[in-house]
């Protein structure tokens, strides 16, 4: 992730809030916005729509940052059922369904489609448990799951989580799903990531894909 949409590590956001006996939705918006995305998942195309944390991050910044959890998320959703033809622009203006659209076909996962769960697969890894290792300094327009603030740093690897289908968008704005890689859990440092604002026993551990990490 880039921009805004990675605010993992960012300052000047002001204190985590929580809320006592927080409700699982706010408002009754919120749950039909669930229900929404629930039923139009399996028209994202798979391949041809990309992720849908790759299209949260084609939201403006400035809008982003107004925008509460749930209105992200029918934005979103409400461009994948214009894109995919599952409502017209006229229907979405108008609150008015037009009998004579016709929602387009469910098409299949594509063979090459895995998922973004655990893997019944084996892969030679390319590190070691305890082995120093530096993220990578990722950047571009693409999606990638490398949080920004471990980028260029050295951690070292506490286990290897086993194969999944790597979740990148690629410059197509395509979700390939069909790169299987091994993904480690990563410990760094607080003060490896942020120097003397860390705390010496403080850690961070992240789930890193291999494609994602070098050799120290």
């Amino acid at each position: 992730m880039n921009s805004i949409h990675d605010m993992g590590g960012m300052h000047g956001f002001g204190p985590i809030e929580v809320e006592k006996n927080e409700p699982v939705f706010h408002a009754d918006w919120e749950s039909r916005v669930y229900a929404l995305v629930r039923v139009w998942y399996p028209w994202a195309r798979y391949k041809s729509w990309g992720s849908f944390r790759h299209n949260l991050e084609k939201i403006p910044p400035s809008d982003y940052l107004k925008m509460s959890y749930y209105e992200r998320w029918f934005h979103v959703h409400e461009q994948k059922a214009l894109e995919t033809g599952i409502v017209t622009r006229t229907e979405l203006e108008t609150s008015k369904a037009n009998l004579d659209n016709v929602i387009p076909e469910l098409e299949p996962h594509p063979d090459s489609w895995r998922g973004s769960g655990r893997l019944n697969e084996e892969l030679s890894p390319k590190f070691r448990q305890n082995q120093r290792v530096k993220a990578k300094n990722i950047n571009g327009l693409a999606h990638n799951r490398l949080p920004g603030y471990v980028r260029g740093k050295v951690g070292t690897i506490i286990n290897i989580n086993g194969v999944y289908a790597l979740q990148d968008t690629n410059e197509k704005e395509e979700q390939p799903h069909d790169q299987l890689e091994n993904v480690y859990n990563v410990k760094f440092s607080s003060t490896e990531l942020w120097g003397a604002d860390g705390n010496s026993n403080d850690y961070v551990y992240v789930d890193v894909w291999e494609s994602y990490l070098d050799f120290e």
